[in-house]
């Protein structure tokens, strides 16, 4: 059975979030106080009508306010806003046939000023954790939601503007570059062996190791996400054990999101691309 690309990309959030163990994320063994297993997977089924969308040739803000929007439709709050701003464009490339680096850059480097504030709207729906914004740009502080919308269509930025102006994030950073790390993970997720929740949890490690999480700086600051990233490596030389490590991160809030988030990314172009479930 052939799934649609929308099928495709439910089922990446779906597998993402039962990876286990990754560590300071929710995952199928693991809660955090306020933000549950559950919560992300009604937040995949919610996303599922934006995800459609995307695929059927909508506008990409519009889709992914409207993921965004379903997504919402839960009692957690934030489960997935990062890894719909990375999938929307995704989908869209699969869904005109170029599922590559080249295409999903051709869809992000297109967009609009109405996708931009479409993006900006997207942040009425739920309360996401973001850096402050650049000197000179408070006026388009994504916190703002709609209220930034003016600002946004008298400066003419398309959505692709607003996340070049966002360089330090990293899921902005792959929206400007052609998601160069989605897609050398989603290669490695191929050639892995074994369950793909497994294959998602040591992606999650792979990625953590190689680069400080964004959210991680934004949320506990740069020192903790270097030592994230440290103690991932570790993991990885077997030597430290990512089930006690994953206990220590969530009860100290260390909360590797952007690395979920292009993990989930990753996982959806492998699905794309023939890994079979």
């Amino acid at each position: 059975m052939t799934r649609s690309h929308a099928e495709n990309a439910e089922l990446a959030l779906l597998l993402e979030v039962a990876g286990t163990p990754k560590p300071g994320n929710v995952d199928r063994h693991r809660d955090h106080d306020d933000l549950r297993f559950e919560h992300f997977l009604a937040g995949a089924v919610g996303a599922r009508d934006g995800l459609a969308a995307a695929a059927d040739g909508a506008p990409v803000g519009a889709a992914f306010e409207r993921a965004v929007a379903g997504m919402s439709e839960q009692d957690g709050g934030n489960t997935q806003f990062g890894c719909l701003l990375l999938l929307v464009p995704l989908v869209r490339a699969a869904a005109t046939g170029s599922l590559t680096r080249d295409g999903v850059r051709e869809v992000c480097e297109t967009t609009t000023i109405a996708d931009a504030t479409g993006f900006y709207r997207a942040f009425e729906h739920v309360d996401v954790a973001v850096d402050d914004p650049p000197e000179g740009m408070a006026e388009l502080d994504a916190r703002r939601g709609a209220d930034a919308v003016p600002a946004v269509e008298a400066r003419g930025l398309t959505l692709y503007d607003v996340m070049a102006r966002s360089e330090d994030d990293g899921n902005a950073a792959e929206w400007t570059s052609g998601f160069p790390r989605t897609f050398r993970e989603a290669a490695r997720i191929r050639d892995d062996e074994g369950p793909v929740p497994d294959r998602a949890a040591q992606a999650f490690l792979r990625l953590l190791a190689e680069e400080p999480d964004g959210f991680v700086r934004t949320t506990a600051g740069a020192d903790a996400a270097r030592e994230a990233t440290a103690r991932a490596q570790a993991c990885l030389d077997g030597e430290i054990d990512p089930e006690a490590l994953a206990d220590e991160f969530v009860e100290r809030g260390i909360n590797p999101g952007t690395t979920a988030d292009i993990t989930c990314a990753a996982l959806y172009v492998a699905l794309e691309r023939g890994v079979l479930v």
